[in-house]
Parts: C-alpha cells; sequence; structure tokens
C-alpha cells in the first residue's frame, strides 16, 4: 500500500522496488497531488488499483483507505518519498508470515543518544514505556515502511490506522506481537518539504497530537497506565515493607 503527494520526482523509483516483491495486490492512494504523480503511476503500474484525490485528506489517511480497499493477509505500508530496495522491504513481510502482527522499522540505531533527540522522538520512547515495551525504544507506526497482518488490521481497526501512534497503543494493549525487525534510515532519506523542517513545524505538531490521542486511547482501554510514578510506588511499597 503506497501513499503519495506530490512525489513525481521519487514515485517510479519507489514502484519499481515495489513491483521487484511480486505482490498479490498493489494499492497506491494518491493524496491531492499537484504534479506528474498520478500519470507516472498509470504508467508504471498498470497492474496497480490507483485511487485519486485532487484535494488533500490528511496525513496518514491513506493508511486507512488502502487498508480498507485491501484483503490481503499481510499489508506492507510505503510512502512514495524515497525508494527503500526490495530486499529491505521483503523482511517486513516475512515477519509477519512468520508470525507477527506489526513488524516495524527499525530506527534505533540512526538515532543520537537521549540528550540529543527532539521532542517527537522522547514522546515515541515514552508511549511505548507506558505500554510495558521498552524494547521498542522509539520504533513507531508513524514511521514506513511497516507491514500489518489482517489480524491486526481486524484488532485495531482501519480508521486508528490514520493516528498511527494510537493504532500502535492499541495492537499493544490488545495483545497483538509487535517488533522492529528491519532497519531503513527515513531520518537522512526522507524527503525535506516546508511542513516537516524547523522548530513546531506542522508535521512535527501533529505527531504530538496523534500521541497524545494515543494516550486518550489508551486510558479508554484500561484503567491505570503503566508510568514511572506508578514504578516508583511499587518500589516504595516493596522498600518499606517490614
Amino acid at each position: 500500500m503506497l501513499s503519495a503527494c506530490n512525489e513525481e520526482r521519487s514515485i517510479g523509483a519507489v514502484l519499481q522496488q515495489l513491483q521487484q516483491l511480486s505482490l498479490n495486490d498493489l494499492f497506491v492512494i494518491i493524496n491531492g497531488s499537484k504534479d506528474g504523480t498520478l500519470q507516472i503511476a498509470k504508467e508504471q503500474a498498470q497492474e496497480a488499483t490507483i485511487v485519486h484525490y485532487a484535494d488533500p485528506l490528511g496525513h496518514d489517511i491513506g493508511r486507512s483507505i488502502g487498508a480498507r480497499l485491501s484483503d490481503a493477509d499481510i499489508v506492507l505500508f510505503m510512502d512514495g518519498d524515497f525508494p527503500v530496495p526490495a530486499d529491505k522491504l521483503a523482511p517486513f513481510i516475512w515477519a509477519i508470515e512468520t508470525g507477527v502482527d506489526v513488524a516495524l522499522n527499525n530506527i534505533t540505531p540512526l538515532l543520537h543518544h537521549f540528550g540529543q533527540q527532539d521532542g517527537i522522538t522522547h514522546c515515541k520512547q515514552w508511549l511505548n514505556r507506558c505500554l510495558g515495551r521498552e524494547d521498542l525504544y522509539a520504533n513507531s507506526m508513524t514511521a514506513v515502511p511497516h507491514a500489518l497482518s489482517r489480524h491486526a488490521i481486524e484488532t485495531v481497526g482501519e480508521e486508528a490506522l490514520c493516528v498511527p501512534p494510537k493504532a500502535q497503543a492499541l495492537a499493544i494493549v490488545r495483545g497483538l506481537h509487535v517488533q522492529a525487525v528491519q532497519v531503513v534510515d527515513v531520518i537522512h532519506n526522507n524527503r525535506i518539504r516546508q511542513t516537516n523542517v524547523g522548530a513546531s513545524n506542522p508535521v512535527a505538531t501533529l505527531i504530538l497530537g496523534d500521541h497524545m490521542e494515543a494516550f486518550q486511547a489508551l486510558m479508554m482501554e484500561r484503567d491505570t497506565v503503566r508510568t514511572d510514578n506508578v514504578e516508583r510506588e511499587r518500589i516504595a511499597r516493596g522498600r518499606n515493607v517490614g
């Protein structure tokens, strides 16, 4: 499932790598593009189901649309920003085939030390920590590529996929197998846009809001959220026994 917006410079190469995977179906969701993205997709991926929206629907909305259109047992999610070699995409599919429900991009080796990380990275880590999954560090469904099993899509719901941190929180709290499986460098290779650079840029603001929605969903799912304060209280009780 490929989401694209104004990607005429890269979508051809992205499609070329996806086509090497011999996918059963290819869905291209073109969301508000004003350049030649649609025409290139039509010419290069004649086998694909292409859904074109003339006006922007919003960030990550294409994921929900693609999940709703597909009935596949495994759905690989990609953006059109830059091509990822097929041999780096295949492990996401293999992971689902071997029992993982949510196969994440492992960006951990790409991150600076904690003190040099930005607020978005800290927010991702905090959510995973509250979910009892410190091992995931800042790995998140916010980043592509990632893959989902059909069971995962049905468990979290297609609508939740347009808010990736919320979908991840629901996946974990509902007992799905979530794992970081492959390193793909989206930090240095991701396309620079006016909306994703600078302090308090629109994309960063959106991601922070998505995490607030994830915490809200998590608190609605269960009565308590695991936090450091809860941990400190537990330790204090143990220390004060006797």
